[in-house]
């Protein structure tokens, strides 16, 4: 996903879809380390684009106003 139109998502969502998102992401991030652990990742950008996607969503909670 673009990351002016990722960006631009994130401000329109809420305060509970933006939490909902990071756990997702986060479950992302676990799962790919998981699976480079066990088998082959055929795409390592994945790590840091997750990176990077997981703190666009905490930047956004922070300019909500959450913790």
């Amino acid at each position: 996903m673009k990351t002016a139109k990722f960006k631009d998502e994130l401000k329109q969502l809420g305060i509970k879809e933006l939490i909902i998102k990071l756990d997702a992401l986060r479950r992302d991030q676990f799962s790919l380390r998981l699976n480079s652990s066990t088998s082959h990742v055929k795409d390592y950008s994945q790590f840091s684009k997750g990176r990077k996607n997981i703190a666009r969503v905490l930047q956004a909670l922070r300019l909500k106003g959450v913790k």
